[in-house]
């Protein structure tokens, strides 16, 4: 049995885009579906840290989240309110400038794009819009 969707709470939102991990998170998955896993190593935070935050931003109806195996799977989720939207979509744009937040996404990728991901890293779905690694020597 599925849960019913939480009502929209505008104060869960703007409670949730107060948090610096949280706005970091929402950076790595500003155009991306990604594992778990690969936010943990591209914010170098521990696990329950990342899986606390990501918590709170499923409450504030920010991501959505998929299981895939043993593989959970965040992305951002459209608010229900245009206005809302707006501000979501603006705030997201302005970390783009942001020197941390430009760090994160280059851990981010050089995480899942590497052909010498780490060990605990190799069965983990990558995000599908990020560069793929090129085969070496075929």
């Amino acid at each position: 049995m599925s849960r019913p969707p939480r009502e929209f709470r505008i104060e869960r939102f703007f409670v949730a885009l107060s948090d610096r991990t949280r706005l970091r998170l929402l950076n790595l998955m500003r155009e991306n579906e990604v594992c778990v896993c690969f936010l943990v190593e591209a914010l170098q935070c521990p696990q329950p840290t990342i899986s606390r935050h990501l918590a709170y931003l499923r409450r504030a109806g920010l991501v959505s989240a998929r299981k895939e195996g043993r593989w959970m799977h965040y992305q951002i989720a459209k608010p229900p309110d245009a206005h809302v939207a707006r501000i979501l979509d603006e705030t997201l744009s302005s970390l783009v400038r942001d020197k941390e937040m430009q760090r994160d996404r280059a851990r981010l990728v050089e995480f899942c794009c590497s052909e010498s991901v780490p060990v605990h890293l190799r069965q983990a779905p990558r995000p599908a819009t990020l560069p793929r690694p090129q085969p070496t020597g075929v």
